[in-house]
């Protein structure tokens, strides 16, 4: 049988201090003495100080939302986005559903079927925005890095069960053309760089 003593004593270091405190008071002459005695000491004073003076300041930091937005980090897990590919224009989703099966709060809905050539299509994609918890599993385990998090964190609904399709999600036709799709900067992303880096191969296809 296993001993839990061992793992119940939590003196486990020569290096603990005991710090005597002082004890409550207990009558109402003790509690009243100690309240005199803090606010007589000066903290209090102090504290309105200091907000005195910061208001003398006139320098507001509020920012006047909507009016005024902070800049957001690059890596802020905001809603979803579904890329196309730069050559084609073609979604990079190929319908794996690692996203789906990773997805800890099962927010993620998924159909597939066989497409004219025989190749897996993605039928129908959900995310479920009200279960959401924005991870970022999911773009994580994405291997074409078709689906990644942009900065929009704006989105409201007035139902709880709030659906977001694929149609939503996935950068329109328009503004892919007019090149107003941002790439994703994140780890396995294509570098700057990367057709400088790019070698012609020796061998003639």
């Amino acid at each position: 049988m296993i001993d839990f003593k061992d793992y119940k004593n939590r003196d486990i270091s020569v290096d603990y201090m005991y710090v005597e405190g002082s004890s409550n008071p207990v009558g109402w002459k003790e509690k009243f003495s100690q309240v005199l005695k803090r606010t007589l000491s000066g903290e209090l004073f102090v504290g309105l100080w200091i907000v005195f003076r910061e208001m003398l300041k006139f320098n507001i930091h509020t920012i006047q939302y909507p009016l005024e937005k902070l800049p957001i980090s690059p890596r802020y897990r905001a809603l979803h986005q579904i890329k196309r590919l730069m050559e084609s224009g073609n979604q990079r989703c190929i319908g794996c559903g690692l996203c789906e099966k990773i997805c800890i709060a099962n927010c993620i809905e998924i159909g597939t079927k066989y497409g004219s050539k025989g190749r897996k299509v993605v039928n129908s994609y959900t995310i479920n925005l009200g279960r959401c918890i924005y991870c970022g599993y999911c773009a994580e385990v994405c291997p074409e890095l078709a689906i990644t998090h942009g900065q929009d964190y704006e989105h409201v609904s007035e139902q709880r069960a709030h659906f977001t399709t694929m149609a939503e999600l996935v950068t329109p036709m328009d503004q892919f053309r007019a090149g107003k799709q941002k790439e994703f900067a994140g780890f396995g992303s294509v570098s700057p760089n990367a057709d400088e880096n790019i070698k012609k191969t020796p061998l003639a296809y």
